[in-house]
């Protein structure tokens, strides 16, 4: 079950982390956060847009639980943008985690103002839509920066990409990046402090107990706790 504490936890590791492991799907390099230093991370809910009629993506922002994040197919459209400040800030006061759109988006100087509502898409657009209702669809299967995203996906993206996580797992998936990130602490913290690395010898040395104070200082963000480097 989806809650507040893997909200945390996800955040706290990198969409890297997950290229390691099986079953995970990645967008395209194109997907892009309006501003470096966003961060997205929730359960999928999709639409599917076609040309100026951006209906499904209101549909999909009414519809969608807290803390979902909306995931927008443009069905290959690159020249309409559906999402600007006012949609950003509609959707965060429905409580919502954030819009990925697979096209553009407009308004791009405000969107970079609103901090704490991230917005990834594929570069911006003047040209934007109107709302017809007549076509798309919302929560569907559907396709953003080349990943199958189904409804519920994990969704977890930062200026390195995103990458979208199968609901069945991903709990395992996110201690593994956790532990990785525990080891990365490790080497961290000793290159701060002078010292040479070798990352086979330093994993090697670390026991169980070590592995899960590390892990603890990850999730609590302590990141360059001089107290676990093993020489």
């Amino acid at each position: 079950m989806w809650n507040e504490e893997l909200r945390e936890r996800f955040l706290k590791t990198d969409p890297a982390a997950y290229g390691h492991f099986p079953g995970v799907r990645f967008m395209a390099p194109k997907i892009k956060p309006v501003d470096p230093g966003m961060k997205i991370c929730g359960p999928a809910y999709t639409c599917r847009i076609y040309g100026k009629d951006s209906y499904a993506m209101y549909k999909a922002i009414e519809e969608a639980p807290a803390g979902s994040v909306i995931v927008i197919d443009k069905a290959g459209d690159e020249t309409y943008a559906p999402v600007g400040e006012f949609v950003a800030r509609g959707a965060r006061a429905k409580g919502l985690a954030g819009i990925i759109v697979d096209g553009p988006a407009t308004d791009s100087v405000m969107l970079r103002t609103i901090t704490d509502f991230p917005v990834f898409c594929a570069g911006f657009s003047c040209v934007t839509n109107n709302v017809w209702g007549l076509t798309g669809e919302s929560d569907v299967d559907i396709s953003c920066g080349g990943a199958v995203v189904h409804p519920g996906d994990i969704i977890l993206g930062d200026a390195d990409g995103v990458v979208v996580l199968p609901p069945e797992g991903f709990e395992e998936m996110l201690k593994k990046a956790e532990a990785m990130a525990a080891k990365e602490a490790v080497w961290r913290a000793a290159y701060l402090a002078g010292e040479p690395v070798n990352p086979l010898r330093t994993v090697r040395h670390l026991t169980e107990t070590d592995i899960a104070a590390i892990i603890d200082t990850v999730r609590n963000g302590r990141l360059d706790d001089p107290r676990f480097i093993k020489k």
